[in-house]
């Protein structure tokens, strides 16, 4: 379990000030011209060195993510892009930074746009957050106001920091259709190549970042790559935030060490599964667009990158959807692929097409009005879908019918049986009506 000497988020719950002089009382600010003295190379070898990987749902090596900005302007600016569009269903930890410890995701929007060669940083907020883009404009405000951000700072790096405040929309996730939401457009993602870091916001190197990846990166750069590297695995290193929602005592948002097994997680921090562990059905590990994985498999899985893995899911963005035995699997499932149908841009075809035909499959299977050979066919649609789309909305749209159709494939023959059972026996003159 994580020591309390560990946590980089020591005001996750709001418990103290989360102003600049809290936050100064807590560590931030402090001595940030010296990493900037480092330069930007060593600032990158360092993220490199420290194993972290993104937290906004990929998981893809922070470090060399940075690397792949210019080294040498070419003439055009370079942006940092902060992803604090928070849409994945369960999830619910970046607003708790952004609301509780600002001064975190300031101050490492900083030193990431330093080591970035990026003079100007935006942080891209979801349309639904109001006290959280209040309080982070107020910790940019204060930054500015003591030399921290804008020109002729005390550190000596010019950078300037804006909030934009989004619309509200999944797809404005996806960091491509972010950077067009933030031109003004359409949230609608792009073809790539070419990739942010070579035409990015505006056509010019932008590199986009989950709200939490750039929020430990002071604490990093302070306590140096050793110390994080030695929390977790090997390339599962470091704390994470866990949202652990559902059917448990204690729903809440933790910081915990990667690789923490996920019925410890559960049991110590939520309170336990309602009903006791035996009463669990099934957990979704990472938000609603990650497979289900069932009671069998969850006891001592191993929440991480690589855990989640090897049970045919992915950790995400470690929003842990606990649903016990009352649950209705099939109801549920389709629920999410409604979720998915309202959400998806309209660009793709598998999208547009595919999300209203999943979702009204999964419906008529909930209430056993599908037949035997529909069970293939919904999962060859999703073989269609992932894989076929200019973004990765789609794949994160199959991948939970993908869950319910390999584990509980039993129970949806089942319902369908028992509803063809009861067609078959009621009176010819009834069926008529």
């Amino acid at each position: 379990m994580l020591a309390d000497k560990d946590r980089i988020f020591r005001n996750l719950y709001g418990l103290h000030d989360w102003g600049i002089a809290g936050a100064r009382r807590r560590g931030s600010w402090d001595a940030t011209a010296a990493i900037l003295a480092k330069g930007r190379d060593a600032i990158i070898n360092e993220i490199k060195a420290s194993g972290l990987r993104g937290r906004g749902g990929a998981g893809f090596p922070s470090g060399l993510k940075w690397s792949f900005m210019p080294k040498q302007s070419d003439g055009r600016p370079q942006y940092l892009v902060v992803n604090a569009d928070e849409s994945e269903p369960g999830t619910c930890k970046d607003r708790e930074i952004m609301r509780h410890d600002p001064h975190l995701l300031v101050e490492g929007c900083l030193i990431a746009g330093f080591a970035m060669g990026a003079q100007v940083g935006y942080i891209y907020v979801r349309g639904e957050f109001i006290r959280e883009r209040e309080h982070l404009e107020a910790a940019v405000e204060e930054a500015y106001a003591q030399r921290l951000l804008g020109t002729n700072t005390v550190h000596g790096y010019d950078f300037d920091l804006h909030v934009h405040h989004g619309a509200g929309a999944y797809i404005c996730g996806e960091e491509t259709a972010l950077l067009e939401s933030l031109e003004g457009k359409k949230g609608q993602p792009r073809l790539k190549p070419p990739f942010p870091a070579n035409v990015g916001l505006y056509g010019c190197p932008t590199t986009v970042n989950n709200v939490e990846t750039i929020a430990v990166v002071p604490d990093i750069m302070r306590r140096g790559a050793a110390w994080f590297s030695s929390l977790g695995r090997p390339n599962n290193t470091g704390t994470k935030l866990y949202c652990i929602s559902g059917h448990v005592e204690n729903p809440c948002t933790v910081e915990e060490v990667m690789g923490v097994p996920l019925r410890e997680l559960i049991d110590r921090h939520a309170g336990g599964v309602r009903g006791g562990w035996n009463n669990l059905l099934a957990v979704i590990p990472g938000g609603s667009s990650m497979p289900l994985v069932p009671a069998a498999q969850c006891e001592t899985l191993p929440m991480d990158f690589d855990g989640c893995l090897s049970v045919k899911s992915s950790l995400g963005t470690a929003a842990v959807i606990v649903m016990d035995k009352s649950t209705d699997i099939i109801r549920a499932m389709a629920r999410i692929s409604y979720f998915y149908k309202h959400e998806s841009c309209g660009q793709c075809t598998p999208c547009r097409e595919g999300m209203g035909w999943m979702w009204r499959v999964l419906t008529r299977m909930a209430e056993g009005r599908a037949q035997r050979r529909e069970i293939d066919m919904l999962f060859e649609v999703t073989r269609q879908i992932e894989g076929h789309t200019i973004c990765a909305f789609g794949d994160g749209a199959a991948w939970p019918v993908q869950g319910l159709l390999r584990h509980f494939r039993g129970e949806i023959e089942r319902r369908i049986d028992e509803y063809t059972a009861r067609a078959q026996s009621r009176p010819v003159s009834e069926a008529a009506e």
